[in-house]
């Protein structure tokens, strides 16, 4: 079976998904140009329920949307964060093909054991539990068929979809959105890259307690087969009721997976959803699915830092800095006052010394009232255009934060931000992100996403970050 992204492969992918993305078109387009009585959560119902059966990136973009802010209305929102990774498995008779195509026809000769079933199934492929032949435990991700079509044709109508929504609300520009996702789905698609991100998390986080990152076996993994050791681990709700001290360490833990990496190194895990991450009988976490990771050129964490100091002061010069140095253009004051209102509530923890919930006003969807405040805003001043670099890093510190919710962790954010944070020192960090993506072999492609640059604007002086509290 082919995986070349074929004419005839995105034509059986179009027909496929046009009624579910056609109609979320076609329905906002009717409820806004011709004044038709719409029900949205009607619609977004359905939508949910058609996308949960399409295999594929579709159903993958849909999660990512109903977590980035304002990409999609509430409505659709509340059904899309429904929707589960765990569609239904291919069966044997693919897989036994598939791992033959990848391996060669003696395939199993290579295992000591592989598990017919499928132990887990999402989007874009499936992982079947195995065995090495000196007993090692492996896990083996398989992708499914014409993925790479199905990849763009389903980009094509995600983006015939996101043009009619603006029309509809012209609060946010979706095009660095929709180039953002882009690029971060056809990347899922390569697992040599996903391999040597999972090197590159394995070299970052080796020092960290309590904390595991599965290893590659390269000799049984090609670049749509990632064999890697299996990680024994229970979904994270299940300590959702242990006692504080356990959920504030797990919390703890994870806190400095995903930070660790972005501080130290300008990379990030783009998707921190709770099935991404395991706890063992001894509460070590484990991070699973390199497929979505972002590295970031060494300015755009100094401006996430610059803005924290900005709101800590009060500085609006520092402010404009750090915007800019994201890629934000041409901003208002009033403009700039709405962004830090939304600023503020992600960085609010952060500024608080004490240990505390990460939301302690928060009811229903996270950050619900405060977003919706913000959308409403940027509307009526005329919306913004988000650089590409700022949709996962948004998205995903409110991917973590609502992790962070779920555990009802009381830690003291501020004093995990200083620690990583106090010394900062962007050439540092650049220079250690270069050599940590050489020695892993992550692909030029993304150490020249770490150096595209819409930096700060000539007349802006860096500002100075202080080295201690």
């Amino acid at each position: 079976m082919s995986d070349d992204n074929s004419l005839t492969g995105r034509v059986r992918r179009y027909a496929q998904v046009s009624t579910a993305m056609g109609g979320l078109a076609a329905r906002l387009a009717g409820e806004r140009y011709l004044g038709l009585s719409l029900d949205r959560g009607r619609h977004a119902a359905e939508l949910k329920a058609v996308l949960g059966g399409i295999k594929g990136p579709l159903m993958k973009v849909a999660q990512l949307l109903a977590t980035i802010p304002d990409a999609l209305p509430k409505e659709y929102v509340q059904e899309l964060v429904q929707l589960q990774a765990n569609a239904p498995a291919m069966g044997w008779p693919f897989v036994r093909r598939r791992m033959a195509g990848e391996l060669g026809p003696r395939w199993q000769s290579r295992f000591r054991d592989f598990e017919k079933t499928a132990a887990h199934a999402a989007s874009l492929g499936q992982v079947h539990r195995a065995t090495a032949l000196d007993g090692t435990p492996l896990a083996c991700k398989l992708q499914y068929p014409d993925m790479a079509a199905a990849v763009e044709a389903d980009l094509r109508q995600l983006k015939l979809a996101m043009a009619i929504y603006e029309r509809y609300d012209r609060a946010v520009t979706m095009a660095e959105i929709h180039a953002e996702i882009s690029e971060r789905l056809r990347e899922e698609l390569d697992y040599a890259r996903e391999a040597a991100h999972m090197r590159l998390y394995g070299e970052i986080l080796q020092g960290e307690p309590g904390v595991a990152v599965p290893v590659p076996v390269p000799e049984l993994s090609t670049s749509r087969l990632l064999t890697m050791t299996w990680l024994d681990g229970a979904p994270v709700l299940d300590i959702a009721e242990a006692p504080l001290a356990q959920r504030n360490e797990i919390a703890l833990r994870m806190f400095r997976i995903w930070y660790v990496p972005f501080y130290y190194f300008g990379v990030i895990h783009g998707d921190p959803h709770l099935g991404n991450y395991t706890v063992t009988a001894d509460r070590a976490v484990n991070l699973l699915d390199f497929g979505c990771i972002r590295v970031f050129r060494a300015s755009f964490v100094r401006g996430v830092i610059d803005l924290y100091y900005a709101l800590q002061r009060g500085d609006r010069d520092l402010a404009v800095h750090a915007y800019e140095s994201w890629g934000f253009d041409n901003l208002s004051r009033e403009m700039i006052d709405v962004l830090n209102r939304w600023a503020s509530f992600v960085y609010g923890p952060l500024l608080d010394d004490r240990a505390r919930l990460i939301q302690e006003k928060v009811s229903g969807v996270y950050g619900a009232s405060v977003a919706d405040s913000v959308h409403r805003d940027i509307r009526r001043l005329g919306g913004v255009r988000p650089p590409r670099e700022f949709v996962f890093m948004d998205r995903a510190a409110i991917g973590l934060g609502s992790v962070f919710l779920h555990l009802k962790a009381e830690i003291n954010w501020y004093r995990l931000f200083h620690e990583l944070t106090d010394g900062f020192d962007e050439a540092v960090l650049a220079a250690r992100q270069e050599r940590a993506l050489r020695a892993a072999g992550v692909p030029d492609s993304g150490r020249r996403a770490a150096g595209q640059a819409r930096g700060p604007k000539a007349s802006h002086q860096r500002a100075r970050t202080p080295r201690s509290r």
